[in-house]
C-alpha cells in the first residue's frame, strides 16, 4: 500500500500578536485524497493556522512546504501561482459580473499578460477554458451567465470553490465553507468536497460538527492556539480531551 502524497506540510508554526500566542507550535499535513478537518471553538487559532499556510502572514516561527518546497516566506500570490487555493469566511465575488466572468477573472489572475494589452481579455481562451473547468467541476456549469449576486448562499459558496479551482491548485484551504447553509445545501456541498478530494489535499475548517465527521479523514483539534489531537474521526471522536474541551462532555 503506497502512502498518500503530502502536498502541503505545516511544521512547528507559532504566530505572536505582541504578548499572545495566536498559533502555538502547530504542525499539520494535508495529503492528496484527503479532507483533513480543523476544529476548535472561536479563538481557538484556526483561521490563523490557514492565514500562515496560505502565506496572508508571516509565522513567528516554524516552516511550510508547498509540493515539497519551502515557501515559508512566499506572499499569497505566489503559493497561489505554485498550486494554492483558499476560500474565506465571508463570500469575495464579483456579485455583478456573471458566474463565468468571476471565474475568468480567477484564472487570468494565475497568469496575467499586460505585454497583450491590445487584446480584449474577455476573449482570452486559455481563461476561458480554466473557468468553465472550474465550473463544470463545482456543478455551475449550467449557470455560467446568471448574475453572481443572484446566485443563492450555497451556489455563492460552490462559486466560491469554482474561484479556487479556475487556478488549478492542489491544494484547497476552505474557511467555514457550510456557514449559512441549510440541510439540502450542506448535502451538496459535501457531495463536492468528496469529489475534489480525490485529485486535491484539503484543509477544512468548520463548526458544523456533523458534516465535519461525515467528511474528515482526519480531525486536528485546537484550543487556545495549540493542538490538543489530531486523529482519525473514529479516534477524536472518543478522546476524553477533546470530549472535555470542545464537545462538552466529560
Amino acid at each position: 500500500m503506497t502512502t498518500p502524497e503530502i502536498l502541503l506540510r505545516g511544521s512547528g508554526l507559532t504566530r505572536r500578536w505582541g504578548g499572545v500566542l495566536a498559533v502555538d507550535n502547530v504542525s499539520i499535513s494535508l495529503r492528496r485524497g484527503a479532507v483533513h478537518a480543523v476544529i476548535g471553538t472561536n479563538g481557538a487559532g484556526k483561521s490563523t493556522l490557514i492565514n500562515l499556510l496560505s502565506g496572508e502572514i508571516e509565522p513567528s516561527a516554524g516552516r511550510v512546504e508547498l509540493n515539497g518546497v519551502d515557501v515559508t516566506r512566499w506572499r499569497q500570490p505566489r503559493r497561489a501561482r505554485a498550486g494554492l487555493g483558499r476560500s474565506y469566511q465571508r463570500t469575495t465575488l464579483f456579485p455583478g459580473l456573471t458566474v463565468l466572468e468571476n471565474c475568468r477573472l480567477a484564472a487570468q489572475a494565475l497568469q496575467p499578460r499586460p505585454w497583450l494589452w491590445w487584446q480584449d481579455a474577455r476573449r482570452c481562451e486559455e481563461s476561458l477554458q480554466a473557468a468553465r473547468y472550474a465550473l463544470l467541476r463545482s456543478g455551475l456549469d449550467g449557470q455560467d451567465q446568471q448574475i453572481a449576486g443572484e446566485l443563492s448562499h450555497g451556489q455563492q459558496r460552490q462559486l466560491e470553490i469554482a474561484l479556487c479551482l479556475a487556478t488549478r491548485p492542489d491544494v484547497l484551504l476552505l474557511d467555514e465553507p457550510l456557514a449559512g447553509m441549510g440541510a439540502e445545501e450542506t448535502r451538496r456541498m459535501l457531495d463536492l468536497l468528496n469529489e475534489l478530494k480525490a485529485d486535491h489535499a484539503i484543509l477544512l475548517v468548520e463548526h458544523d460538527m456533523d458534516a465535519v465527521f461525515r467528511i474528515a479523514d482526519e480531525i486536528t483539534v485546537m484550543v487556545n492556539g495549540t493542538v490538543i489531537a489530531s486523529d482519525t474521526p473514529q479516534a477524536i471522536r472518543s478522546h476524553a480531551a477533546v470530549r472535555e474541551a470542545y464537545l462538552g462532555e466529560d
